[in-house]
């Protein structure tokens, strides 16, 4: 671990600090949506605006890369995050939050696949392994401590946007300085949706519903809760909870992935969410610490289910289409994270705020019953030994991440035969 960080501290102190920036920038944007009294529809279509600019950064982005390099885009995105997160500030009005958070996204998307690169290219076969697991952990852990942020400046005043721009401005310092020499960018071509659905009709599917569920969670969150009335340090500590969740069940629920069905569990995950939300739609009334409890397991069975779907998919490929495929099921799930927001806002207008637990619910119900209905089309037949290696990633990672883990999970299944 020591030579892991000789050689990557630079890429993970510069993506702790981003990931505090962009952690907490949404929460801090859903606060400040309802002090200037912006109407949860409306908000909703701002949340959006973040995966629409992701959706098409995952497009543009090895373009740039390809074009004018690593270097230069990393700068170039860096600038337009940090001048976006100042702006929000500068200009309290939803169209232009909107337009900001189309940027963001599209600026994030490519720094992902910048650093995912940088990591690959930074490590070595013996100690890859390590690395992404310390890269993900730093991932996490900066958008958990984000959330907490919100507690240490007034949300109605410049200050938190000041310290996102900072903090966004400071992470592309150490590695923009860093020795490290800049990584050649390669990437696989994202696989057709046809032949997605073909080779998983369930993960395709899940995905497309899970995007909008994360979207939902991770967008929409801070909206619910101080439409329901918490205070700002209530309001942090419900979406920390959230992402708590999903960094803490990530590894029980890979365990399980790779000792039993996958459709099982994948059924299992999405029963317990969505008898979680449903049960919190109706029947949470004042109770804040049942509210906690429920954001904890609701993000720890949607954030690891990703991985799980993805692993499912994998059982029915080839190791060579395996990268491929997970630049596809970004896309799916990037197409269902547009929606997300939109619809529950208008819900939570129209209806009432509950419609926040409701859609996460209907959501997760859908993806559990349509793999209860894929048991009955397909025989799976892998035995856990045979199946693809389950690996640890999120719809942030980009398809150089996931082929980073798939290349360090087949070393460790194959060390493991030796």
């Amino acid at each position: 671990m020591i030579s892991v960080l000789r050689n990557t501290w630079a890429l993970m102190l510069g993506m702790l600090l981003l990931m505090l920036g962009n952690g907490l920038q949404g929460t801090l944007l859903g606060v400040r949506g309802s002090i200037e009294n912006i109407d949860p529809s409306t908000m909703g279509y701002v949340m959006a605006g973040y995966f629409m600019g992701f959706l098409g950064g995952s497009k543009v982005a090895p373009w740039l890369l390809r074009r004018v390099g690593h270097v230069r885009v990393f700068a170039a995105l860096g600038s337009l995050v940090s001048a976006a997160f100042i702006l929000y500030a500068a200009v309290v009005h939803p169209a232009a939050w909107m337009f900001l958070r189309v940027i963001v996204g599209f600026c994030f998307s490519g720094i992902y696949v910048v650093a995912e690169s940088w990591l690959n290219s930074s490590t070595t076969t013996e100690n890859r392994g390590q690395a992404l697991s310390l890269y993900l952990m730093v991932q996490m852990s900066g958008i958990v401590l984000g959330q907490l942020l919100l507690n240490v400046a007034d949300p109605a005043g410049y200050d938190l946007f000041v310290l996102i721009t900072v903090l966004v401005s400071l992470s592309f310092a150490p590695i923009l300085l860093s020795t490290s020499p800049a990584p050649v960018h390669e990437t696989a071509t994202a696989m057709t949706i046809r032949e997605l659905i073909k080779a998983s009709p369930l993960a395709s599917f899940g995905n497309l519903l899970l995007g909008a569920t994360f979207s939902v969670l991770f967008g929409m969150a801070p909206i619910y809760a101080t439409q329901k009335g918490l205070s700002i340090a209530e309001v942090s500590y419900f979406v920390t909870a959230i992402f708590f969740g999903g960094l803490i069940f990530q590894y029980p629920i890979g365990y399980l992935s790779d000792r039993l069905d996958r459709r099982y569990l994948i059924i299992a995950v999405t029963a317990i969410g969505a008898l979680t939300a449903a049960g919190a739609a109706l029947f949470i009334e004042s109770s804040y610490a049942a509210l906690l409890v429920v954001a904890l397991v609701i993000g720890g069975t949607s954030s690891p289910l990703y991985s799980l779907l993805l692993a499912y998919a994998n059982d029915y490929l080839e190791y060579e289409q395996m990268p491929a495929a997970s630049g596809g099921f970004l896309f799916i799930n990037g197409c269902g994270a547009m929606t997300g927001p939109i619809i529950v806002g208008y819900l939570m207008e129209r209806f009432g705020i509950h419609w926040f637990f409701i859609t996460i619910a209907l959501l997760m119900f859908l993806i559990c019953a349509y793999g209860i209905y894929r048991m009955t089309q397909r025989v799976y037949d892998i035995a856990p030994e045979d199946s693809a290696p389950h690996v640890s990633v999120t719809s942030r990672t980009s398809p150089m991440g996931a082929e980073i883990a798939l290349e360090v999970a087949e070393e460790e299944a194959q060390n493991e035969e030796n």
